[in-house]
């Protein structure tokens, strides 16, 4: 067994001295104390930062550079230790000993938060425009959310933030004006996608990939919503959109047959979901549920039941298809959320549509029209408002995606068979 260092002891004790007389204001008495533990030890870590800081408080620059030039010399394993050499010498004007104190920290931990702020710092004095915004892009990025940050260090990640934003649309105004002869050039071909890249690339708007909560089919495009033209067994559905209606209205008259849109149970986290969980504020008629479909709200509306007979339903056991009617009351959101497989899309017919009714998938918000349909990846994130006040009501269905191929299909029905079989029961997936 190793025997201890035998000055470690004194160490410690000349440690203990050194602060008890550093906090009664007896800094001769405390500077002659660290003076003979450096005498024991030349490189004592905690002795150095001492001295370090209290230079630094006291103004003296050149001690306090001494001291951490020491402390960094003598270990350098700690972002902080450079950090602070790197704030003595943006106090010394010294912008290349800083620059290296900065480079040194971040060789450490190249995460470190107040060095990539410090770095940003020094590149936005020297007048370095795209370096400083890409530093303080990057404090930002690793930065947590502002609340939760020590207050000391908010007002520097804020200007980072800040900093990089007007540099994210400065740079988006002059592409704009760079690319608007080419953009003349293509008037009539389709850029959306170009346009959506560039948005996305200076800030304008978020990525958005889709993020299937159970069964990820890999290849599968993300696509927000879906070319309504290659949906052409959507037009009798919208043709029959007043039949359709008119059968709602009827259940929604008779008032039976509506479930809450989200039923967790209590021991299940209820997550985004809470405020609506067993609400009646979103609430479904459904006409297919996990897979079945329901014969005794199916018998209440024929018609609506057979134009969905004209829709590719995918065939997952237990699992899908799934239809239903959604109503949306007044003054409720829906909050941002994802769906769980992407094989299957989901498709709205808009049927009674109030003003102030918006849905979005992605960066693409949009309101619905009365008798018009759209197909969406509901495994990209979305969410949907009701700001009136009246009720907004949408048919809701599920459909193949339409990228699998035949083959596939049949092996995604006998997969979810198998899952079935293996579990006893189906897991369940809901629209």
């Amino acid at each position: 067994m190793p025997h201890p260092d035998p000055r470690l002891h004194e160490i410690n004790a000349l440690e203990a001295e050194a602060l008890r007389a550093a906090r009664s204001g007896r800094d001769e008495e405390a500077n002659r104390l660290w003076g003979r533990i450096l005498q024991i030890d030349s490189k004592h870590a905690r002795t150095l930062n001492a001295l370090g800081q209290r230079a630094f408080a006291q103004g003296d620059m050149q001690s306090a550079r001494a001291a951490f030039q020491r402390l960094v010399d003598a270990d350098g394993c700690d972002p902080q230790q450079w950090i602070s050499l790197a704030l003595i010498c943006q106090n010394l004007r010294d912008e290349p000993g800083e620059e290296n104190a900065i480079q040194r920290a971040l060789a450490v931990n190249p995460t470190d938060l107040p060095a990539l702020l410090l770095r940003g710092k020094l590149l936005e004095r020297q007048g370095k425009t795209h370096q400083a915004a890409r530093a303080y892009g990057a404090a930002a990025s690793v930065s947590p959310p502002l609340e939760r940050l020590h207050p000391d260090l908010r007002p520097a990640v804020s200007h980072a933030m800040a900093y990089r934003e007007k540099y994210d649309r400065d740079c988006a105004s002059f592409l704009d004006q760079h690319l608007d002869p080419f953009y003349r050039t293509f008037t009539n071909e389709p850029l959306g996608r170009f346009r959506d890249s560039l948005d996305i690339m200076v800030g304008r708007k978020k990525r958005y990939d889709s993020r299937s909560e159970i069964y990820h089919f890999p290849r599968l495009a993300p696509i927000e919503f879906f070319d309504r033209a290659d949906f052409p067994w959507l037009d009798p559905i919208e043709q029959a959109t007043d039949q359709i209606r008119d059968e709602f209205i009827g259940v929604l008259n008779a008032e039976e047959g509506f479930t809450p849109y989200i039923s967790y149970p209590q021991d299940v986290p209820h997550n985004q979901f809470a405020e609506l969980n067993n609400s009646p504020r979103w609430s479904a008629f459904h006409l297919y549920k996990m897979g079945e479909r329901i014969e005794d709200n199916a018998a209440k509306c024929p018609k609506t039941m057979a134009a969905l007979e004209g829709a590719p339903k995918p065939d997952q056991p237990g699992r899908t298809p799934a239809a239903m009617f959604s109503l949306l009351k007044p003054k409720t959101r829906i909050p941002p959320h994802n769906g769980v497989t992407n094989t299957r899309l989901v498709t709205h017919l808009a049927l009674i549509i109030p003003e102030a009714c918006r849905f979005r998938v992605g960066n693409d918000i949009r309101q619905w029209v009365p008798g018009k349909a759209w197909v969406f990846d509901d495994t990209i994130e979305h969410e949907a408002w009701n700001d009136s006040d009246k009720l907004r009501v949408v048919l809701i269905f599920d459909i193949w995606h339409p990228h699998l191929t035949q083959p596939e299909r049949t092996m995604i029905t006998a997969m979810t068979a198998g899952l079935n079989a293996f579990m006893g029961s189906s897991a369940g997936f809901e629209l």
